[in-house]
């Protein structure tokens, strides 16, 4: 895996160990950040604070980074994936801009002073088929992780169903394969 843009371009992150992380595949980050600088209107990923919820491998936020977002919090409830995320961090030299919080998706408390919240822009791709999103989608937005007008992208399994809640506006939608990425906006 590897970092597709930015000043990291072509720089390789690793995985965690064993099969439990399902990475954004390359193809799908890159247009993902393509649909961010060309599609939506007054995004600016200059100097914008990241929250990357599921983190896994941290691919999209360490692709923010490498874009010129000024910080990134990475969220995961696995050791592994924490690990990696710090591992990813010490390799691209972004330990000084990184936050890695062990919390439950599912469960958002306020964020802490480090994660430089509220957020700009917000990456959830939440294990597909169980149901995590819809509560991660809420707690990001009432626990005051994002800001208003902020951009959320969301990952799902291509025909997983979500009601977005109302304090949310789908700005895009896109198909790759199995996975459906949405592109929301906080209200």
């Amino acid at each position: 895996m590897r970092i597709i843009g930015g000043s990291h371009k072509g720089r390789s992150i690793n995985a965690p160990a064993g099969g439990h992380t399902r990475p954004t595949s390359d193809r799908v980050r890159e247009s993902i950040f393509n649909i961010l600088a060309h599609s939506i209107e007054d995004f600016d990923l200059n100097q914008i604070t990241v929250v990357d919820v599921f983190a896994g491998t941290g691919a999209l936020g360490f692709e923010a980074l490498s874009r010129g977002a000024k910080h990134a919090t990475f969220i995961d409830f696995t050791r592994r994936a924490l690990d990696a995320v710090k591992e990813n961090a010490a390799i691209l030299g972004e330990c000084k801009s990184t936050t890695v919080l062990k919390l439950d998706a599912t469960h958002f408390s306020p964020p802490p002073r480090a994660a430089k919240a509220p957020c700009g822009l917000a990456f959830l791709d939440a294990p597909y088929e169980k149901e995590l999103s819809l509560p991660a989608l809420l707690g990001i937005v009432n626990k005051g992780w994002v800001q208003s007008g902020a951009i959320v992208i969301v990952e799902l399994a291509a025909k997983e169903e979500i009601e977005l809640p109302r304090q949310y506006e789908q700005l895009d939608e896109r198909s790759y394969g199995s996975a459906r990425v949405l592109f929301l906006k906080v209200r």
